[in-house]
């Protein structure tokens, strides 16, 4: 540009912040958009609100950066504020920049920081927004720039878009952390959303080395990949661990992905977070525990009995068998037929189903699902893993909430493999994507179930596998 205008601020502030793209909802600025291409950022168009808050919601997650969504507020603020609340319901670093129309102090309980932009202020409130979206606990940040404002001239002032490393925790702290789990006949691990794919390595160094099993909460699921023997599925009340542990150690849970009561009564909770907490050792996790490691190399005295762990992890299992085609089934079959390492993007509470092996490879909303999460997901996820085949599996009616998305998908090209759980077949699912050219097939049980994905996990580009289940 030959004039540095509000717009060119904000976009250079996101680029600095390691944004690779932008998701555009329909009416969203102009300007804004103009300015995300200008600067060299991709820019996907998508048809609502609540669509670009998950799609930029799922690229925070995966890529350890904000994610962007323009949006327009003379749309309605219904979908922008749903949006928001689901990231930061998940904490996901997301900044939501609108036109500023409305009343957008509507979106304030849903939103870390609303911010009003001027020419003057700009440059400084990108980074705030940057900094504050991605600071623990992360979650959404709105930034209002009307259009006249965003076309007006403003400095390019250079400011800092990064959080600041947190402190890392102090030796006295970590003494005491060590000794407490050193002491521990039975210790449990819980890992949660605040873990990533750099703190895996070093989950797992501990659960083997103490030893000590491990629950996940649903987004922190593959932590320890789920196949492991010291892995025993998702955290739950009264699960049969928990009555057996004289200690649980949660590594990166948040209190909103937990219902009240999860925690076993009587038993000792030690915390190591991310976010600052004061009943926590707090700071990078990966550093922490491996700061633990020599603290209780030759200390510890944990007892468990390995093969029982595994007798109890097979006893939890549920069955599969059954009259009908079960919605577990769908979600085993598609893991049965996919490569270790899939990304799958999921609605229903049927995680436990999909064997993951590494963290972020089962997108989950946390809590309350966002009504048709697993069509945006499974975009965002094929756009942040370069093209990688996304399974999205989820009700049918979050894929008729969604089935505008159906056009995203397919001028997108990207090569995911929908699968919509039909209740006897009785939403109109195929419509809209075929309307798009997406390639559909059908299924009614688990043969022509198996036919049917195998078509559509060699598509060229998005396929939609319309399961009529029956339970």
């Amino acid at each position: 540009m030959s004039r540095s205008t509000v717009a060119a601020v904000v976009t250079e502030g996101l680029a600095r912040s390691h944004v690779p793209r932008v998701f555009v909802a329909a009416g969203a600025p102009r300007s804004l958009t103009a300015a995300a291409r200008a600067r060299g950022l991709a820019v996907i168009e998508t048809a609502g609100a609540t669509a670009a808050c998950v799609m930029a919601a799922v690229t925070a997650e995966l890529i350890d950066a904000p994610g962007v969504a323009l949006v327009s507020l003379r749309q309605g603020l219904e979908p922008t504020v749903d949006g928001a609340a689901h990231a930061t319901r998940d904490r996901a670093g997301v900044i939501v920049v609108s036109d500023g129309e409305g009343d957008a102090r509507l979106l304030e309980p849903v939103v870390k920081a609303s911010a009003v932009v001027n020419p003057a202020s700009a440059a400084h409130w990108i980074a705030h927004a940057a900094q504050a979206a991605m600071a623990d606990p992360r979650g959404a940040v709105h930034l209002a720039i009307a259009d006249a404002v965003a076309d007006a001239p403003a400095a390019p002032i250079a400011t800092a878009v990064r959080p600041a490393s947190p402190p890392p925790p102090t030796g006295d702290a970590l003494d005491a952390l060590a000794s407490t789990i050193a002491r521990a006949g039975r210790p449990v691990l819980v890992a949660g959303l605040e873990t990533g794919p750099e703190d895996a390595k070093w989950i797992r160094a501990l659960a083997e080395s103490v030893p000590a099993p491990v629950l996940t909460t649903p987004k922190g699921k593959g932590a320890l990949p789920d196949p492991h023997p010291l892995a025993l599925g998702s955290i739950a009340p009264g699960h049969a661990l928990f009555a057996q542990a004289d200690l649980v150690v949660a590594i990166g849970v948040d209190d909103v992905e937990l219902m009240p009561g999860i925690w076993p009564a009587g038993v000792p909770l030690a915390r190591i977070t991310r976010a600052p907490h004061d009943d926590a050792v707090s700071g990078a996790i990966a550093l922490i525990i491996e700061e633990l490691a020599p603290r209780l190399r030759g200390h510890t005295r944990a007892d468990w009995d390995v093969a029982a762990l595994d007798r109890l992890k097979r006893s939890l299992r549920p069955a599969s068998g059954g009259p009908g085609f079960a919605r577990r089934r769908v979600v085993e079959i598609a893991r049965e037929m996919t490569p270790a390492g899939t990304v799958l993007a999921l609605d229903v509470p049927l995680a436990d189903a999909w064997a993951s092996v590494n963290p972020r490879e089962c997108l989950v909303p946390n809590g309350v699902a966002t009504l048709g999460f697993a069509l945006p997901a499974a975009i965002a996820g094929a756009l942040a893993r370069e093209a990688a085949r996304v399974v999205a599996i989820g009700a049918a009616a979050g894929f008729d909430a969604m089935a505008a998305e159906w056009a995203t998908a397919a001028r997108l090209g990207v090569p995911i493999v929908a699968i919509a759980l039909n209740h006897a077949g009785a939403t109109d699912v195929a419509t809209a994507p075929g309307a798009a050219g997406v390639t559909i097939s059908g299924a009614t049980d688990e043969a022509g179930f198996r036919v049917a994905f195998e078509r559509a996990w060699h598509a060229a580009g998005p396929a939609l596998v319309d399961t009529h289940v029956s339970r």
